[in-house]
């Protein structure tokens, strides 16, 4: 399968790094199946940090899956939510995994969650609402282990 990661640089060779704010599913190295959404994220990061959009092209063995321990969320479900949440407020799970599969909360979602963290929404409306929601893939390698099985195919400039 083909793995797309936006950013402003070329990564040849990705590394685990620590995440510089809170993101959906914790430290690790973004990746999406959903090339136009790398292309949106890397015109973002250009935004913020300037630089040259890039989206970085990278092979992934689909077995690779099966054989690391793997959470993958189907869908936004109330334990995607939760997972979600508990990330976006730096109270991550205890348990690791080498990659976690699912839903991008993206900006519109976000709001959403903003709500349910603010106990606007309880969890019942707040999965209401996102099930209508376009949501994207996102496709998080949280070891250096698994990192390194995506193989680098190219770079371009969007």
């Amino acid at each position: 399968m083909l793995l797309y990661h936006g950013s402003n640089l070329s990564i040849e060779k990705p590394l685990l790094l620590p995440a510089s704010h809170p993101t959906d599913f914790g430290t690790g190295f973004y990746t999406t199946t959903n090339y136009k959404q790398a292309t949106d994220f890397a015109k973002r990061v250009v935004r913020l940090r300037n630089g040259s959009a890039i989206v970085n092209i990278y092979e992934f063995d689909e077995n690779e899956i099966k054989e690391n321990l793997t959470l993958q969320f189907e869908n936004p479900n109330a334990d995607w939510l939760h997972f979600v949440v508990n990330n976006r407020m730096l109270k991550p799970i205890e348990k690791t995994f080498d990659l976690v599969i699912g839903p991008v909360a993206n900006d519109d979602v976000y709001e959403t969650i903003i709500a349910f963290e603010n106990e606007v929404y309880d969890e019942q409306e707040t999965l209401k609402r996102l099930l209508v929601k376009k949501l994207y893939n996102q496709y998080v390698f949280k070891s250096q282990k698994i990192i390194d099985k995506l193989i680098f195919k190219e770079a371009k400039n969007v």
